[in-house]
Parts: C-alpha cells; sequence; structure tokens
C-alpha cells in the first residue's frame, strides 16, 4: 500500500497562536516610527494609538467571525471573494499586493534611519543598499528562520521595549517625581487637533499589521473555528496596549515632537534616559529585529506573487517560475529588492502611507464581509446577531476609511493610480468581465488555477 500523503498536524492551541501574531508584529516597531508619528500628532502619540486600537479591534472583530467562516489561508482576499464578488476580492487582493511591495521597503528603510544616525558620516544608501542586498542573497538561497531563533528574538525584543520603558520612567522620576508619572499630557496638548490625532493614528496603524497573519495557520490549529477569532482579538488587544503603554512613558519623557530627526527620534530618546550604553543596545535590538522582519517580509512578497503567477493571475512564465537550484521564487524576490530601492527617495511618513492605505483597503472590506455574510444569512432564513455581523463592523468600515483619508497625500494618489491600474488588468483578466478572475489557492501544492469560466 503506498504511504499516505503528509498532512499539516494540528498542534497550535490559543497561546502558540497570539504569541505568533505579536512576533509578527514586532512590538519594537512601536519605537521604530514613534517620531513620525509624534510629529503628525504634536506630541500626542498615545492618543493615535488609541484611535488605531480602537479599530483594529472592530476590524479583529470582523477578520475572527470571516475566520470562522472561512477557515482556509487567503485572508482578506478570500473573505471578500467569497462573501461579495470575485471580482471586488480581486480588486482588494490588489490592493494588499501594494502592501506586500512596499512592507520590506519600509522595514529597511526604517533601520537605514536609525543606522545613519548612529554613524552619520556612513551614506544612507549605504545602508539601504547593503539590507537589500543580504536579505535577496539569503532568501535566494531559501534560508529559513528556527523557531527557536524567532523566539529568542522575540524575547530580546520585549526586554529592550521593557527596559526603554522603564528608563523613560526612572528619567521621569528623577526629574519630576512621583507626580510626574502620571499626567494626561501625552494624550492631548495645546497643539493636539482631530486631524493630528487622525493623520498620527493612521500611521500607528503600521504598527497593527499583522494581527489577522495568523489566519494562515488555520490548518496547523487546534479547533480554528474557535480558537483563531479569539487570538485575533486578543493580539489586536495586547498589542495595542504594548504600544499605548510605550508610547506613554515615552511622550512623558520627551514631551513634544522636536527632534534632530524624527525618523530616529527613539535612538535619541534611548541616549537621554539610557546614556550610550543603552543607545547602542537599543539599536541593536531594532535593528536585529528589522533585519529579521525585513527577510520575512521580503520572503511573504515573493511567495504571494509566485500565488499568483502560478494561479496565472500574473503572467506565469514570469511571477510563477522557482529557481531550479534553490527552488525559490528567486525573480520574485529580486523584484521585491529593486522595489526597495524607492526607498532612497521617500520618507518614513510617506512610505508607511503606501502601506495603510492597502491595509485600510482591506481592512474595509473585512468588515463588508460581514455585513454581506448577515444578508446572505437572513436571506436563507437564519437570523445572525444584528450587533455582531451589522453594528460592529459598520464602526470599523466607518474607522478605517476615516483613517484612509487621513493618510499622506502622495500615499492617496499612488494607491487610486494602483487601483486604477488593477481595474485595467481585470477587465483584460476576465475579457471586459465576460469570465470571473482566476483564484490564487495559496497551496503550494495545489494544481495551477482553471482557466476562467463566465461569470453566472
Amino acid at each position: 500500500m503506498p504511504n499516505p500523503a503528509p498532512t499539516l498536524t494540528r498542534s497550535l492551541t490559543l497561546r502558540s497562536v497570539v504569541l505568533f501574531g505579536l512576533a509578527y508584529m514586532t512590538p519594537i516597531i512601536v519605537l521604530g516610527t514613534y517620531g513620525v508619528v509624534a510629529d503628525s500628532t504634536h506630541g500626542a502619540v498615545p492618543t493615535a494609538y488609541l484611535l488605531a486600537l480602537g479599530a483594529m479591534i472592530f476590524t479583529a472583530h470582523s477578520y475572527g467571525k470571516m475566520a470562522a467562516a472561512h477557515p482556509v489561508a487567503g485572508s482578506a482576499y478570500t473573505y471578500v471573494r467569497r462573501s461579495i464578488d470575485s471580482r471586488v476580492g480581486f480588486l482588494v487582493g490588489w490592493a494588499t499586493l501594494l502592501d506586500y511591495f512596499f512592507l520590506p521597503m519600509v522595514i529597511w528603510l526604517i533601520g537605514g534611519a536609525y543606522l545613519q544616525a548612529e554613524f552619520p558620516s556612513v551614506p544612507f544608501w549605504v545602508w539601504i543598499i547593503g539590507f537589500i542586498v543580504l536579505t535577496t542573497a539569503l532568501n535566494i538561497r531559501g534560508i529559513k528562520t528556527a523557531e527557536r531563533v524567532n523566539d529568542l528574538l522575540m524575547i530580546f525584543q520585549i526586554l529592550v521595549v521593557g527596559l526603554f520603558a522603564l528608563l523613560c520612567l526612572r528619567h521621569v522620576f528623577q526629574h519630576d517625581g512621583a507626580t510626574g508619572l502620571v499626567s494626561a499630557t501625552p494624550f492631548a496638548n495645546h497643539a493636539t487637533t482631530l486631524a493630528g490625532i487622525s493623520a498620527g493614528a493612521a500611521i500607528a496603524a503600521y504598527s497593527f499589521l499583522g494581527f489577522d497573519a495568523v489566519t494562515t495557520l488555520t490548518e496547523e490549529t487546534v479547533q480554528p473555528q474557535r480558537t483563531l477569532p479569539r487570538a485575533i482579538l486578543l493580539i489586536a488587544v495586547l498589542g495595542g496596549g504594548i504600544f499605548v503603554a510605550v508610547a506613554y512613558t515615552t511622550q512623558l519623557a520627551h514631551p513634544g515632537y522636536h527632534f534632530t530627526d524624527s525618523s530616529s527620534a527613539a535612538f535619541e530618546i534611548a541616549k537621554t534616559v539610557g546614556g550610550d550604553l543603552f543607545s547602542s543596545m537599543f539599536l541593536a535590538g531594532l535593528i536585529v529585529a528589522q533585519f529579521a522582519s525585513g527577510i520575512a517580509a521580503q520572503a511573504s512578497t515573493s511567495r504571494l506573487l509566485y500565488a499568483m503567477g502560478r494561479d496565472s493571475v500574473l503572467p506565469r512564465k514570469v511571477f510563477g517560475r522557482l529557481h531550479p537550484k534553490y527552488h525559490t521564487p528567486a525573480v520574485n524576490i529580486l523584484l521585491a529588492g529593486v522595489v526597495g530601492l524607492i526607498a532612497l527617495r521617500l520618507s518614513v511618513a510617506t512610505s508607511t502611507s503606501f502601506i495603510n492605505f492597502g491595509a485600510f483597503t482591506a481592512f474595509t472590506f473585512v468588515n463588508f464581509s460581514v455585513i454581506a455574510t448577515f444578508v446572505r444569512e437572513r436571506r436563507a432564513g437564519r437570523r445572525p446577531a444584528l450587533w455582531s455581523y451589522v453594528l460592529l463592523p459598520a464602526v470599523g468600515a466607518v474607522v478605517d476609511l476615516w483613517l484612509l483619508v487621513h493618510l499622506d497625500g502622495k500615499a492617496i494618489t499612488l494607491g487610486l493610480c494602483w487601483l486604477a491600474l488593477g481595474v485595467c488588468y481585470l477587465v483584460y483578466l476576465t475579457r471586459g468581465f465576460r469570465k470571473a478572475p482566476p483564484e490564487m489557492t495559496f497551496d503550494e501544492g495545489a494544481p495551477p488555477a482553471a482557466e476562467p469560466q463566465p461569470v453566472r
């Protein structure tokens, strides 16, 4: 008898999934973008994170509903495709692709900004190209990070972030006493405006990206329809709690929003509260985290492009090929590296906004997917809870759209142009909407998608 094909083992518990999600979010990133958010909010970073957390909680609720209803990989693309329309799902996936394209670039940009702050004599482009060349080479060779290494990296990040917060509190205590540790000033000051907080929250949402990534662990999770919704919400709440707490202590230690360079503001604060030794430790923690995140993000980008090429969503001969020796999507990895060179011409604020355009588009339509599911369930004679399937998703969609329109103007323009390009490509793929768009399977061993069929 032939041996049965190996299958994934359901071994991940709620705790395991939550830890994976928190590691994916990279807790130290709150310090990586701190100065940019402080500049946008005029010194009210915790409030920006609270607003972003509110949006993420409502959206996490919707992701949980859709993960329970459709326990398969594909996230927003799959949810919208199955609950609303295949063409809308394609465009949401197309918008998310903007996310994937720019995410490695932003990671390298933040790392380069902090390295330049420590070594100003070294040209900025040296750090960017160094990141790109090294991570591209590792990804092409198929280097994988072991679980133990990832756990150690997570522990190191938590230690650095925790020590940073404690040193900030010590700094405040030494200057203002115990009364200085409790203040409303970090949340609002004379320069605080709703527009500024909204703009800051639109950037702060970058720190939350990845809370939905645990949906890719569906087939390895025990009772996924029960575990994943709870895990997604817990990841958003715990991650948001860390971000707000760290932002509060940092804003106490450095009131206001004036820095030598807002792109590397936390490094400047680290020197103030902990001296040269801690600032070096902080820089090491941030760069190691950014480097590891860059490897994972570039690999994810190339994997998505490969899935789209294999399933004929993108030209298969270019994007659906693997390297004959290393068995990695080398062309896609190189393309992600080339896109990363754009970092040489962009700021952290603008580049994070590029990513958040795709993220907020996906978040908004996941909320709409839950409402569409409610309509379908009602038509089928079932009566899902109105508050859970309509009211909460509607609030999430409104907040996501509010943050979307407060993104950097260049990011909105680029995002709309990218969507317009997606519409044109969709018209080509569907022969003028006469056929359904091809479907991505997100399964490495799956056969290529069948030729698109006429829309019924």
